[in-house]
Formats: C-alpha cells, sequence, structure tokens
C-alpha cells in the first residue's frame, strides 16, 4: 500500500478495497519506522486520535479524491487545531483556529490533516531546518540535505510517508527539494492555486502553493484540488484541463543549460540533463541549445528587489520588535533591512525588468513547446551548511543566490516541473525544469506524464528504505 500511488490508493479507497484506518495504520507504522531517521514529519497529531477518525471514514462513502489519506501540510499552511510553527521559535506552540484555504481544500476533498512537514524558518532559504525541529535529511544521503523549502514534503515522498503532498513556491521551494528528493514537484502558472485573502494580494505574485507527489498523474489530481477561484481574492485563473495523454514526437524543447555561463553549476548536473533530454529526442522531441534569452543579472536585480519589498512589507514587525528579531534568523532579518531600503523607483524599476521578461518570453514560446533548465545548481549538500557558499569556484553573495536558476521562471509565474533525471557520481538525485508558457500547464504536466512513463525514477527507492528497489 505504501508504494502505491495516491491515484491508486484512491481508487482502492473508493472502491472499497481498502478501509482508511488500514491506511492509516499503515502511514503510522512507517512514520515511526523511517521519520527519526530523516525527520521529515513534524507535529504529528496523537496516534489513537488519527486511528478513531479513520475508523469513523471506514463507513463513510467516499466522496473527494483524498477520502480517508492521511496528509500532512507543509509547516507554512494554517491548520485548524495542528500545531503550525513556520519554523520560528515565535510559533513554536501556536495551533491556528483556523484552515488557510490550501488545508481547507484538503480536507474538503476527505484529506485527513494527521502532521506538518518540515521547513525552513519563515520558509527562506532552501535548506529545511529550523530551532524548533531541527533538520530534515536527504533519504538517499543522511549527511545530506533535502533542500527546501517544501524539503519536509520531498523527503517524506521519497520515504513513503506521503501518498502526495502540497508545497509552496517563491523562489524554487517546489522544484529544488523535488530535484534533491527523487520525486516531481509543480509550480503551476501564478493564480491558478488562489492566495488567502491576508495581507496584500495585489502585488504579492511571486509565491504560489503547488503539488508535489512520485507521479505526474498525482501531481494533476492534487492540482485540482488546490487549484480554482478565491473570489476574495483578484487576478482569477480558469482551472484547466488536465488530460496528460500525450507522446513526444516533434515536441519542440529549447534546452537553456546554464544560461550562457551565468548560473554555475557543480560537476556532472548539465550532463545528466543532457542525458535526460537525448532520451527525449528518442522519444521524439527536438531539442535546441539556446543562447541566454535574456540578461541574467537583470532577472536577478528585478527578483531581488521585488522579494525585499515582499518581505519588508510582511514580515517588518520581526526586525523592529527586539524581543521577536532575536529569535529570527538572519537571512530573514536581511531581507527586511533590504526591503526597507528601497526607493519606489528601485520598485518600478525592477517591475520594469519583469514585464519585458515576460513580453520576450511569450515570443519565446511562439517557437518552442517548453524550455528546460536544470532544476538545481548544486547536488544535496551537508546538512551543517547554511547554503553554499561557493559553486564551481564562484563566491555566492547571498544566502539564496546559489539557485538563480529558477528565477526565469519565478519572476514571471510561469508552470515548471521539475522531473527526476537520475543520479550522479556519489548517488544523490537531481532533476530538471521543463518550463512552459503562462498558462500551459497541462501541456507541461503532459510532457512529465509522457517522460514518466518511460523512466518512473522515483521508484529507485532510497537507501533509508531497508527493503530492495523494484527494478527499473
Amino acid at each position: 500500500m505504501l508504494e502505491w500511488s495516491a491515484s491508486e490508493l484512491s481508487r482502492a479507497i473508493h472502491a472499497r478495497k481498502v478501509a482508511p484506518s488500514e491506511v492509516m495504520s499503515a502511514w503510522l507504522a512507517q512514520i515511526q519506522a523511517v521519520n527519526g531517521t530523516v525527520n521529515a514529519i513534524v507535529s504529528l497529531r496523537d496516534p489513537d486520535d488519527l486511528m478513531a477518525e479513520a475508523r469513523v471514514l471506514d463507513d463513510v462513502s467516499p466522496a473527494g479524491w483524498l477520502h480517508g489519506i492521511p496528509f500532512a501540510v507543509k509547516d507554512l499552511v494554517a491548520t485548524k487545531g495542528v500545531r503550525t510553527t513556520w519554523g520560528s521559535p515565535l510559533f513554536a506552540d501556536h495551533l491556528p483556529t483556523k484552515d488557510d484555504l490550501v488545508a481547507a481544500r484538503l480536507r474538503a476533498s476527505g484529506a485527513v490533516i494527521a502532521a506538518k512537514t518540515n521547513v525552513p524558518e519563515w520558509g527562506q532559504g532552501s535548506h529545511s531546518f529550523n530551532p524548533v525541529f531541527g533538520v530534515t535529511r536527504n533519504p538517499y544521503d543522511l549527511s545530506r540535505g533535502a533542500g527546501g523549502s517544501s524539503g519536509g514534503a520531498a523527503a517524506a515522498l521519497a520515504t513513503r510517508m506521503a501518498w502526495v503532498a502540497d508545497g509552496s513556491d517563491m523562489m524554487g521551494s517546489l522544484r529544488n527539494p523535488a530535484a534533491f528528493c527523487n520525486v516531481y514537484g509543480f509550480r503551476p502558472t501564478w493564480g491558478l492555486v488562489p492566495q488567502d485573502a491576508e495581507g496584500d494580494s495585489y502585488l504579492s505574485t511571486l509565491s504560489t502553493e503547488g503539488p508535489m507527489a512520485r507521479t505526474v498523474e498525482d501531481v494533476a489530481h492534487l492540482l485540482l484540488v488546490l487549484a480554482g477561484e478565491n473570489p476574495e481574492v483578484p487576478f482569477p485563473r480558469e482551472v484547466p484541463s488536465l488530460a496528460l495523454d500525450r507522446d513526444l514526437n516533434g515536441l519542440r524543447i529549447g534546452w537553456l543549460a546554464d544560461w550562457g555561463g551565468a548560473y554555475p553549476m557543480e560537476p556532472g548536473i548539465l550532463d545528466l540533463c543532457e542525458t535526460a533530454l537525448r532520451q527525449m529526442e528518442a522519444m521524439g522531441a527536438v531539442v535546441e541549445h539556446l543562447p541566454p534569452p535574456f540578461p541574467a543579472e537583470k532577472l536577478w536585480s528585478s527578483w531581488t528587489t521585488l522579494r525585499a519589498m515582499l518581505n519588508a512589507g510582511g514580515k517588518r514587525a520581526l526586525a523592529e520588535d527586539p524581543a521577536k528579531r532575536a529569535q529570527t534568523k538572519p537571512e530573514t532579518i536581511w531581507e527586511i533591512e533590504q526591503g526597507l531600503g528601497l526607493s519606489a523607483q528601485a520598485v518600478y524599476e525592477a517591475s520594469v525588468i519583469r514585464s519585458r521578461w515576460h513580453a520576450y518570453a511569450a515570443r519565446l514560446f511562439d517557437r518552442y513547446d517548453a524550455v528546460v533548465l536544470p532544476s538545481a545548481q548544486v547536488w544535496p549538500f551537508p546538512t551543517d551548511w547554511r547554503w553554499p557558499e561557493e559553486i564551481a569556484g564562484r563566491k555566492m553573495d547571498t544566502y539564496h543566490r546559489w539557485m538563480e536558476v529558477v528565477i526565469p521562471a519565478s519572476l514571471i509565474g510561469l508552470p515548471a516541473l521539475s522531473v527526476p533525471v537520475g543520479f550522479g557520481a556519489l548517488g544523490l538525485p537531481m532533476g530538471m525544469q521543463i518550463i512552459g508558457r503562462s498558462g500551459d500547464d497541462r501541456g507541461v504536466l503532459s510532457i512529465g506524464q509522457a517522460w514518466h512513463r518511460a523512466t518512473e525514477w522515483p521508484q529507485r527507492r532510497p537507501p533509508v528504505l531497508a527493503t530492495p528497489s523494484p527494478s527499473r
């Protein structure tokens, strides 16, 4: 049962071939056996309470896709009655009185909200460690991290402690941990999964929630659970059809590699992605190596300006209150201070760059069905690092510069799916981003579906799971 996809499990529950109480029992046993090693699941509810809730569902007619499936929600999402910390000691014992929109939609689909998944403090930095719960370890090498900010979700999927998981992605927080843990992470077109109606909802157009899973079919199913208009926020998107069957014959792919050298890469990452692209060519795709389509430094300048502006606006109180400041990670304080020093002109100029890149990218997709970049610039790195300070001899000038490769999609809200592409010389996973035109979520996921059927990389179980890997 633990090896099934979420779709297989859902079909079995709806057909009454397996009961929610059986699913819950298996899930709790897996957490007991594995979570102490990787630390992906946090704030687990009382097992007796969870079993009692599952037994009630045994006798209820299944309705939503997630009926009776235990679900660990990312610890950046407020969950009614389930501890939500944002990885911050300021909220170490916080029990929300209502659900955020994501949690509410998961419950409405029948999920049993049973725990949370670990994150970096405030979700900042792609390395899931915090002073409340500690670090999440990579299931393929316990001395390495699982990425972030959806690192707990990715590690839980890889270790069969989740059938499907929610994540969020401002910079690369769905794609980087997916690459590090050999699973799928999908950043949908911005606005397809709406925001909560809290704080600013007009300028805050960088971050989005999205799905993660071990199959693309599951990614698509969870996207349908999460997507759909929230009338309390602007910029609604129509939910697309997600019929995914297609082949790659004639598909036009632009390979952006390291953006003409702008994005330093650790050895082996580009080679692994190019091997995957050759396999796509064998499946019928036409791959063309592209020169840099836009100045990388302009994209970075625009990104860091807008990100700092939003962090300062939303988190200013953490820096101004001495007691809160003392318990807040320095990277968050740095973001806030960068934002407080911005002028209106600087923000305007950043938005102009963003606008020009959006226009150019639209023309790019007149020639290509998708463009491809690596999902990360480094392999999973040691758990005791705060972040990689150097890549291939190039010093990183910020705590997040090492993941700059995700910016082209994030800055303008393009759909981007991180797909597994195999393992490097040290046995560490890597992924690559399949990026599509704004609104073409179906197209991107259909490419991923064809890739999954041809490769099934997530079936290669991590060493932390003691039983043998199924043959591929």
